[in-house]
C-alpha cells in the first residue's frame, strides 16, 4: 500500500463520490480474470485495488468524525498491526 496514493484517493472520494472508486475496483477485479495477464500485471492491479480499499476505509473514518490526518494514521496502524500478526 502506498500512503500518498491512499491520501489522494481519499481526497478524490471526498470531492466526488465513493461510487467511482467502487466501480473501478469492480472493473479491476474483473480484469484479474484475464488468463493472459502476467504476474507483474496482476501485482500492479492488486496494489491498485488495495490502495482503493484503503482510501474507502479512510473516507469512512473521516465521515465518522475523525480528522483526515488521524484517519490515515489509524488506518496505517491497523494495516501494520495486521502485518505484524501474520
Amino acid at each position: 500500500m502506498k500512503l500518498p496514493i491512499i491520501k489522494h484517493l481519499a481526497e478524490f472520494i471526498e470531492q466526488n463520490d465513493q461510487d467511482y472508486v467502487l466501480e473501478t475496483i469492480e472493473t479491476l477485479e474483473s480484469l484479474i480474470e484475464v488468463p493472459t495477464l502476467k504476474d507483474e500485471e496482476l501485482d500492479v492491479i492488486g496494489e491498485l485495488i488495495s490502495n482503493m480499499y484503503g482510501a474507502i476505509e479512510v473516507d469512512k473514518l473521516v465521515k465518522s468524525g475523525v480528522e483526515r490526518k488521524e484517519a490515515v494514521n489509524t488506518f496505517m496502524k491497523r494495516v501494520l498491526g495486521s502485518i505484524d500478526k501474520a
